[in-house]
């Protein structure tokens, strides 16, 4: 890129937050054409950095410069007109709007009369351009995640964006729509977009990336070509030691059969599914999206229930109409999404941890013991390093591996036997991840059950004892630990199927 001047360069911006120092003197340089990754650990600074990059924060120093010149950018309305554009996991897409108006909903200069057939052409345009065929005129609600992501980017190609900076682009999506989104990211750089790239990926920072730079504690780390670094040399500067493996699941005794689930059925959903968990056991559960693996986990924690079957927990036979009942049976489920159903997000975390048993915390006045509930909250703190100076401190504020043990905690306060953890690393960085995986372990060692849901192949097989698969809402085997290969685990989810080992 020496032959090419800087479109932005950040110099030396810093950022505090009360006693939070999010970053300290980070400078980041990104080119036109070029895929620049940032890598970090959650609560490194990355999210602090875009946020300054799209107006939403202000440095409290350094500079921003746009083609050699110093800017400010007051918000996202200045970062806009400087070109400056963000794609988030969750794209920011009206459903009632049809697919050209969200295109071009920030085009103000189009005038107050719309002329209809320009916009659809003019939307039809940068589609092709990124190679894609979707109705314009179609509404947005019925669009996938990976439309509508592309429907993001068009917006970003109308409005000659210049730098565009993608926040987790990829954590929702299937392997296959994870390429075409690699197929229009390399559209845009070669049309002379600087690309920053965030994720929690490698493999996808490898395949991707031109740059890489890393954050550890607001802290600029390391910023060299993708081609100058490693697997290894990325994790050890992102959390600031060798991790020797990702993954480490502990040999368990395997204690008495915990759960057995016979012929479980949710018409229309999954049918027939059939399997035991004993104490002190992880059950993966694999499957490509759709397969139905939440599904079961929903009817098993009474949210959906099941139809058909029999569920026989510790020696009887339940039948589980809700989460309350599940966990009065000690049936505890952490779901996928932690924003959007795992943590009251303006509550406090010692609030959210008390949440699920709140009555135990209740005066006879039914006036919450805050002394009590913070009491619990910092015990679970310490137990799984969560960083926050004050258990009062709202859940919205903590990283997102904090959030993930903080809701561990919360359902952790309600002493279950059986544990279901749907993506429990989903959208967490490798430290963290790693925390949660010694979590896992340590849960399996006291004798708890463990259901673990998870999209990560290499994730489900390392962590798991047997490995059920599924496929469109059936059952497609149960591999175990010898048998699991990825090769084997892929060729069952996508169709074939296996003799079941005994369950």
């Amino acid at each position: 890129m020496a032959h090419l001047s800087p479109v932005l360069e950040i110099r030396g911006v810093s950022k505090r937050f009360d006693a939070t120092q999010a970053l300290d003197n980070v400078s980041l340089t990104l080119y036109p054409g070029q895929v620049h990754a940032l890598l970090g650990e959650n609560g490194a600074g990355k999210s602090t950095l875009i946020k300054i990059m799209t107006g939403i924060h202000q440095p409290d120093e350094g500079e921003i410069l746009l083609e050699g010149r110093p800017i400010h950018i007051a918000n996202a309305a200045q970062a806009q007109l400087h070109g400056i554009a963000a794609i988030y996991q969750e794209p920011m897409i009206f459903p009632d709007l049809n697919v050209a108006e969200n295109i071009f909903i920030s085009h103000q200069q189009r005038g107050a009369v719309v002329n209809w057939r320009r916009m659809y052409r003019d939307a039809e345009d940068i589609l092709s351009r990124l190679g894609v065929s979707l109705d314009v005129r179609s509404q947005a609600r019925g669009l996938t995640l990976a439309a509508q992501q592309t429907v993001e980017i068009a917006k970003a190609l109308s409005l000659k964006t210049r730098v565009l900076i993608m926040d987790e682009p990829t954590a929702s999506l299937s392997v296959h729509e994870v390429q075409q989104l690699f197929h229009h990211i390399r559209t845009l750089r070669d049309e002379g977009v600087a690309v920053l790239f965030i994720s929690h990926r490698l493999e996808e920072i490898f395949e991707i990336a031109d740059h890489v730079t890393i954050l550890r504690d607001g802290k600029l780390i390391s910023s060299a070509p993708t081609s100058e670094v490693t697997t290894e040399s990325a994790i050890r500067d992102m959390v600031g030691r060798d991790m020797e493996s990702f993954f480490v699941k502990d040999d368990v005794p395997r204690g008495d059969r915990l759960l057995s689930v016979r012929g479980l059925t949710r018409h229309g959903v999954f049918s027939d599914i059939s399997f035991d968990i004993h104490h002190g056991e992880v059950l993966g559960f694999a499957g490509l999206v759709g397969s139905g693996r939440t599904d079961v986990a929903l009817a098993l924690f009474g949210v959906n229930p099941a139809h058909e079957g029999e569920i026989i927990y510790e020696g009887r036979r339940v039948t589980i109409h809700s989460p309350d009942q599940a966990t009065k049976l000690g049936i505890a489920y952490v779901p996928e999404d932690r924003r959007e159903f795992g943590l009251v997000m303006p509550m406090a975390l010692s609030a959210n941890i008390s949440l699920p048993m709140l009555g135990r915390y209740l005066n006879r006045l039914g006036i919450v013991r805050r002394r009590d509930e913070d009491r619990v909250a910092e015990a679970y703190r310490e137990r799984f390093s969560i960083r926050t100076p004050s258990v009062r401190v709202p859940a919205r504020k903590l990283s997102g591996g904090n959030q993930q043990k903080v809701v561990l905690s919360k359902w952790l306060n309600t002493e279950p036997r059986l544990l279901i953890l749907d993506e429990p690393t989903r959208g967490i960085d490798v430290g963290a991840k790693a925390e949660v995986h010694h979590i896992i372990n340590e849960l399996a060692k006291q004798g708890l059950g463990i259901l673990l849901i998870s999209s990560d192949l290499p994730e489900v097989l390392a962590m798991s004892d047997r490995i059920l698969v599924m496929r469109e809402g059936r059952q497609m085997g149960i591999f175990t630990r010898e048998e699991a290969t990825q090769e084997a685990i892929m060729t069952a989810a996508m169709g074939q199927a296996v003799a079941v080992e005994g369950m």
